[in-house]
C-alpha cells in the first residue's frame, strides 16, 4: 500500500528515544481516549523507569519542537496538528486488513446484481466507511458514458415523475424530476417510446447529438410537452444540465462528526464543512486532492482549505478504469482523532475494489 506522507526528517532526528516514546503515548491516549495525558500517568506506563519530573522536563522540549501542547494550566499534553502530522508520517504503523475488516468491505462493495443501481452500491460503501471509521464516509463518483438501453417514466405526483434509466451490464439509475403542468400518462408513455426506439444503444453523448439531429423529428411526433420530457429524461441520467461538470457525491455518517462536540460552535463549524463539500467546486478539489500519483492521502486539520474551519481530517484515496483514468475517490471525514492506522488501510483497500468494479 502507497501511503502518501512524507515525514519531517529534521524534527525526527532531533528526538532521543525517551523523547520518541512519551511523545508516541501522548498521541495514542489521544487518539484512544481523547484526553490530555499527564507526566504522573506518563511515568507509570512508560517502559523505561523515568520520574514525573523528569517526563515534564521532556514534555517541554517536545512543547518547544510544536508537536504537543497544553490545553490548561497544570494539565497533560495534547497533540497540535503539527504532531498528529508527525506522529502520522514517522510513527504509525499501517498493516494490512483485518479479515474481518475485509469481509465487511466485500459485502458492501461488489458489482451491482441485475437491475440494481450504481448508486446503492456507492451509497453502501460511503455507509460501511462510516460504520467503521465512526466519521462520515464518503464517495465522489464521475459520470461514466454508459450505453442506453431503456428508459422509462412513471408518475409518482401530479407533477413529479421516476425516470427508470436502464444501462449496459443491467445498471439502474433513478431520479425523480418534476413534470409541467398538465402531463398526462399518455404523455409519459410517449416520450419514454419515443427515447427507446430512437435513441436506445447510443452512449448519452451519442443520443445527445442524435437528438439534436432528430430534433425535426420530435417536433412533428411529439407535442411541445412530451418534447420537454425528452430532454429532461436525458439531463437526469448525464447528471443535470451542466454536461461539463457530472460529479457526485454520496456522504453517510454526518451525525457521527457531531456527537461529543464541545458545543454549537462545533457544531456550526461541522455544518459549513458539509455546505462546502455540497458545492462543485469542492467535489472537484477533492477529486483533485485524490489524483496526484497512487495510494491514500491524509490531510489533517487545516492543510487543506475545506477543512481549515472544521478541524475535520480526511483519509481519501482515487479508484480508477481500466485506463487508469481518475474514475472517482473514496474516503473518510472525521475528528482529528481518527483511529489511522485501521482506516487507511480499509480506504486504500475499498478503492483498490471500486477500481476493479470500474474496468
Amino acid at each position: 500500500m502507497v501511503l502518501r506522507t512524507p515525514a519531517d526528517t529534521d524534527i525526527y532526528a532531533s528526538l532521543d528515544e525517551r523523547a520518541g516514546e512519551i511523545f508516541r503515548r501522548i498521541v495514542e491516549s489521544y487518539l484512544e481516549r481523547g484526553e490530555p495525558l499527564g507526566s504522573r500517568n506518563l511515568s507509570r506506563i512508560l517502559p523505561i523507569s523515568l520520574s514525573p519530573a523528569s517526563v515534564r522536563n521532556v514534555m517541554a522540549d517536545l512543547e518547544a519542537l510544536g508537536l504537543i501542547y497544553s490545553p490548561h494550566v497544570s494539565a497533560g499534553r495534547l497533540p497540535t496538528q503539527m504532531g498528529l502530522r508527525f506522529f502520522v508520517d514517522a510513527f504509525m504503523r499501517v498493516g494490512g486488513v483485518s479479515d474481518e475488516d475485509r469481509a465487511s468491505i466485500e459485502r458492501h462493495v461488489h458489482r451491482p446484481g441485475h437491475g440494481q443501481s450504481v448508486e446503492t452500491m456507492m451509497t453502501e460503501a460511503s455507509s460501511m466507511l462510516s460504520g467503521v471509521s465512526r466519521g462520515a464516509g464518503i464517495v465522489i463518483t464521475t459520470k461514466s458514458d454508459s450505453i442506453l438501453k431503456h428508459v422509462e417514466f412513471i408518475r409518482l405526483e401530479p407533477t413529479k415523475a421516476l425516470v427508470v434509466l436502464v444501462g449496459e451490464h443491467d445498471l439502474v439509475e433513478n431520479r425523480i424530476i418534476d413534470l409541467p403542468a398538465g402531463t398526462t400518462n399518455s404523455q409519459l408513455t410517449e416520450a419514454g417510446n419515443f427515447l427507446n426506439a430512437h435513441l436506445a444503444g447510443n452512449t448519452i453523448l451519442e443520443a445527445r447529438t442524435k437528438l439534436e439531429r432528430l430534433r425535426q423529428t420530435v417536433r412533428q411526433e411529439l407535442d411541445q410537452l412530451s418534447q420537454d420530457l425528452v430532454e429532461r429524461g436525458l439531463a437526469v441520467w448525464s447528471g443535470g444540465n451542466d454536461a461539463s461538470n457530472p460529479t457526485r457525491l454520496i456522504v453517510r455518517g454526518r451525525a457521527n462528526l457531531l456527537e461529543g462536540l464541545a458545543g454549537a460552535e462545533d457544531v456550526d463549524r461541522l455544518r459549513m464543512l458539509f455546505d462546502d463539500l455540497e458545492k462543485k467546486d469542492s467535489l472537484i478539489e477533492l477529486l483533485n486532492l485524490a489524483e496526484t500519483g497512487p495510494g491514500v492521502r491524509i490531510f489533517i486539520g487545516s492543510e487543506n482549505k475545506l477543512f481549515s474551519l472544521s478541524g475535520s481530517s480526511l483519509i481519501v484515496a482515487p479508484y480508477r478504469d481500466g485506463e487508469e483514468r481518475i474514475m472517482g475517490a473514496v474516503g473518510v471525514i472525521g475528528p482529528t482523532r481518527l483511529n489511522y492506522s485501521r482506516i487507511v488501510p480499509m480506504v486504500d483497500y475499498t478503492a483498490q475494489l471500486m477500481s476493479q468494479l470500474s474496468r
